[in-house]
């Protein structure tokens, strides 16, 4: 498979897209990111202090400076403002509706879970997609570093990585699917990264159950 010699098709997926679209100029933040953003936070320093149940009511009460139930279902739900779901299913090809239906929710808190792992994992793409950048990369290397970073990821976000049972962020796996078109389907990927969280975010001491590749990135 020929490298790819710059980040530029990881910086146009459908989550770019999105989060660009929603933050707008970063020294000047849209009202709904901000908005967002603050029940990210809640959700992150909920999860990883352990809080459970987590509920709508107790994301709320964390929110700051203040959090409501109106503004609550206008980031999470079925009525959601932009939800990173809908995008994938806007854009309407076969790997982003695959992916959007990996990530179909029947509860609100466990649709602004993922968006918060998305959130979360964020700065760590970003710092992937810049050391890539001048250093033309085969597929399978670009895939090895991006489930290093993943690992990264989770083993310092233990518990934000095994809410909604190891769901990796839905970016990673799209990510996977621009390096590798073609090769595996959505919910093969989302699986294999599962695997990887669940051996990432596990106490040092555990032994490695699954180690990468996947069989099916090896080679």
């Amino acid at each position: 498979m020929s490298p790819i010699n710059h980040p530029a098709q990881l910086g146009n997926t459908v989550a770019a897209r999105w989060r660009s679209r929603l933050t707008g100029d970063p020294r000047n933040e849209k009202s709904h990111w901000r908005t967002k953003t603050a029940y990210y936070r809640a959700v992150r320093d909920l999860v990883a202090s352990g809080t459970q149940p987590l509920s709508w009511r107790n994301i709320v009460a964390a929110v700051r400076p203040r959090g409501s139930r109106s503004t609550f279902y206008e980031v999470a739900g079925a009525h959601a403002r932009h939800p990173l779901v809908g995008d994938l299913i806007e854009d309407g090809k076969m790997d982003s509706i695959q992916i959007a239906l990996c990530y179909r929710r029947s509860g609100a808190v466990e649709q602004l879970v993922d968006e918060t792992k998305v959130w979360s994992y964020w700065p760590y793409r970003e710092g992937m997609l810049s050391w890539f950048a001048g250093r033309p990369q085969s597929a399978a290397a670009m895939a090895e570093m991006l489930v290093r970073v993943l690992r990264d990821w989770a083993h310092s976000n233990r518990r934000l990585a095994a809410a909604v049972d190891f769901a990796p962020p839905a970016c990673a796996v799209e990510d996977l699917l621009v390096i590798m078109p073609g090769r595996l389907s959505a919910l093969r990927l989302a699986g294999d990264l599962t695997h990887v969280l669940r051996d990432a975010s596990g106490p040092p001491t555990t032994p490695t159950a699954r180690s990468w590749p996947p069989i099916g990135l090896a080679g």
